[in-house]
């Protein structure tokens, strides 16, 4: 059987998907519990101009740079001049430039995202190549000026959004958050915790940091560990009076590395004097802080997300020219998995372990997060340790279905909270569209295989779960 590019039916092989996919997941609800984006940009409704706004992004009045790090990499695998890549000059030249990279990627997921968009936002479903980019271009920022339901608001709503959760600083004010709240959207925007600066003592602007934190508990300084974690518990506090219901850890690997408080403050104490501290030193500040942010997140009923195995930054003439997040970051190798299970012991050993999605960058590790997610679940909600969805290089077909191939054989893949996008960009909600395309061929041709029976009941609820409900009833919404 031949199938047409980008149909109603694209990505379902047989006919239990296209049943599952078209019935009963491709009009549920999105909820996006991991993003990153921008909480000002939803409350000032921003309108896009054109394409490479919304697709490419640039370099922003700060002098940092904003877009589809995906994208700039593809087009630099191009040849593509840099200019053309993060810069603010010559934007239809720049989709010109993309139009002509992404007519080669061939088998590469943004080759199939950028055309879900253009399908379910513009309506556009011829493919974008050298020869369509002119008029493609035309329709799109005509429609992206005018249209009503394509600003940044119109586009949560019409890609049927119930919830996104943004990724914050715990210093942060939330004063956008406060200002959304205020209004009736029609969804909700909801900020998330993500104390990294805090955690990472080895970085060189740490002590700088800590100062800030200080002062948004109106502080002068900290001068022990103690006084660090009442002042994240009474950021979190701040934080859960205005939605939030997650954390997130980027963290290069999982550490745990135990000492006593004594010594995990005269490490403190030692870096902000500004001395240099050896990994170990650093391993064992990290596994305090870490170990007790996990109790309090169970105390306050925050889901605990881990991201981990990225090295970024690899690129240290462009990191110096263009600064992080531009997309010069690899997939990493650790072997941390004792350590994680030790780390989820130790909340365990005092029932202070909560809800945790564990996310890697390496695929190789999902055996392993799988294993161990199995050592760690409760009666509390089905499945409370999760695998989560595969993450940034792995979203891809083969890296979903590799991920829920590994939560279905090590654990319940029913109980699956589904997708995110983890992105900056507003028109990427079509990548849930994908995955549940995806998940639903996936699951059929398992029953079509006959390894699964054809009960309509329980295959309904495990797709309409994975696709919207089991994230719902996690994340408490």
């Amino acid at each position: 059987m031949s199938f047409s590019f980008n149909s109603d039916d694209f990505m379902l092989k047989n006919k239990t998907a296209r049943r599952l996919f078209h019935n009963y997941c491709e009009t549920l609800p999105i909820i996006d519990y991991h993003c990153h984006l921008s909480p000002k940009e939803i409350y000032e409704d921003r309108r896009y101009n054109n394409l490479t706004e919304v697709w490419l992004g640039g370099q922003t009045e700060d002098g940092s740079y904003v877009g589809d790090h995906y994208k700039w990499r593809l087009m630099r695998s191009n040849a593509v001049p840099e200019k053309y890549v993060v810069g603010n000059n010559a934007p239809y030249k720049r989709f010109l430039k993309f139009a002509e990279t992404l007519e080669l990627s061939i088998g590469n997921p943004m080759y199939h995202w950028c055309h879900l968009e253009l399908k379910k936002y513009f309506g556009i479903t011829e493919p974008l190549t050298t020869e369509t980019a002119p008029r493609i271009w035309k329709k799109t920022s005509s429609m992206l000026q005018n249209d009503p339901d394509l600003t940044v608001r119109g586009i949560i709503r019409k890609s049927h959004v119930a919830f996104v959760g943004t990724t914050d600083d715990p210093i942060d004010n939330l004063e956008w958050h406060e200002k959304l709240a205020a209004e009736d959207l029609g969804f909700m925007v909801c900020p998330s915790f993500r104390p990294d600066k805090a955690i990472n003592i080895q970085r060189p602007d740490f002590t700088e940091y800590m100062e800030k934190l200080a002062a948004s508990v109106n502080r002068s300084t900290f001068t022990s560990i103690e006084e660090v974690m009442d002042a994240l518990s009474e950021r979190l506090d701040f934080f859960i009076s205005h939605g939030c219901r997650a954390s997130d850890h980027g963290l290069d690997y999982i550490p745990f590395n135990e000492c006593t408080i004594k010594k995990a403050n005269e490490i403190f104490t030692r870096a902000m004097s500004g001395k240099s501290l050896t990994t170990d030193e650093i391993e064992k500040y990290q596994t305090t802080i870490l170990t007790r942010l996990a109790r309090l997140y169970a105390e306050k009923n925050i889901v605990m997300e881990l991201h981990y195995s990225c090295a970024r930054n690899v690129n240290v003439r462009r990191f110096v020219e263009e600064g992080p997040d531009t997309g010069f970051d690899i997939i990493a190798k650790n072997t941390c998995g004792r350590e994680l299970a030790a780390f989820l012991s130790d909340a365990d050993l005092m029932n202070k372990l909560p809800k945790t999605i564990i996310f890697s960058l390496d695929q190789s590790d999902f055996n392993l997060i799988g294993a161990c997610m199995g050592a760690f679940q409760s009666d509390e909600i089905p499945s409370k340790v999760q695998l989560g969805a595969a993450w940034w290089f792995l979203d891809t077909r083969d890296g979903m279905e590799q991920q829920m191939r590994a939560f279905a054989n090590l654990g319940i893949l029913g109980n699956f909270i589904g997708m995110l996008t983890d992105s900056r960009s507003f028109l990427s909600y079509a990548r849930h569209d994908y995955f549940r395309r995806i998940m639903c061929n996936l699951i059929g041709q398992w029953v079509e295989d006959g390894e699964y029976p054809e009960n309509e009941a329980a295959l309904k609820r495990i797709v309409e779960g994975i696709s919207y409900y089991n994230a719902e009833r996690y994340f408490a919404i």
